[in-house]
């Protein structure tokens, strides 16, 4: 007997979710029943977001937060569970990416401003996660197909989606004895804002989408519905890997 791919009473945190990516993932979840926390920098962002999830029916609730200050990130799951109660699901979505050109070139500021986003937000969240969540919990850390490939031109970036896919691997190990699993999503090439670096380069873009057997890049629901199973009771028995959707970019 499989399980549904239900999140139908569970509550899940999802980080950097005003638009793009994370806000897909949010979207998914709160269809498939979740009570969703949508977290980013700036409220409006978010506000709009949650908005449009109670708007089709789901429940939302919309957090400012910086990832990377442990304060503001405690602060989040207190107010995750003044409205809905334990967390159950987390996200680890946010990201940012200040500089892109040749790896060094980059300035320190650059470089602490993007490890402590990509990689001491979701270590500071997953502590936070932890210290409330109950077994069945599960991490879905987002991190990219340039943590397991080179990344010409965002190489300190690519560092630390590498990093995150390590730590997922340690957190699984780690954390699987309480009952809470960890999981990584590795989208390749994906139309963001985020990406619009890659997307708006006409020739860095054919580079990229040539060497994909789909001859295209994605879209951000294209990645969603692998963090929904990936936060279900459908996903169980996986722990501790990295699901890449990159349209087959790295199968060549």
């Amino acid at each position: 007997m499989t399980a549904d791919i239900t999140l139908q009473d569970r509550t899940v945190i999802v980080t950097g979710a005003s638009r793009g990516i994370g806000e897909a993932i949010a979207r998914a979840c709160a269809a498939c029943g979740a009570n969703v926390v949508l977290a980013a920098r700036k409220q409006e962002g978010v506000e709009s977001a949650a908005a449009a999830i109670t708007a089709a029916g789901g429940s939302a609730l919309a957090v400012a937060c910086h990832m990377g200050k442990p304060d503001e990130v405690t602060a989040l799951f207190d107010r995750a569970a003044e409205a809905f109660g334990p967390v159950h699901g987390l996200v680890n979505n946010a990201a940012t990416n200040p500089y892109f050109g040749p790896m060094l070139g980059i300035e320190e500021a650059a470089f602490d401003k993007t490890f402590e986003v990509n990689v001491k937000g979701p270590l500071m969240a997953s502590r936070a996660f932890v210290a409330q969540a109950s077994p069945g919990a599960s991490i879905v850390n987002v991190a990219s197909v340039a943590g397991i490939r080179a990344a010409p031109l965002q190489g300190v970036y690519g560092m630390t989606k590498a990093a995150l896919i390590s730590m997922t691997q340690t957190l699984a190990h780690e954390l699987g004895p309480l009952g809470v699993r960890v999981n990584t999503i590795a989208p390749g090439l994906v139309e963001t804002q985020f990406a619009a670096a890659l997307i708006q380069n006409e020739a860095l873009l054919k580079q990229l989408v040539d060497r994909s057997p789909v001859g295209r890049h994605g879209q951000p629901n294209e990645i969603a519905g692998a963090a929904v199973y990936l936060l279900s009771a459908a996903a169980s028995y996986m722990t501790g890997q990295t699901m890449v959707i990159d349209g087959g970019w790295t199968s060549g």
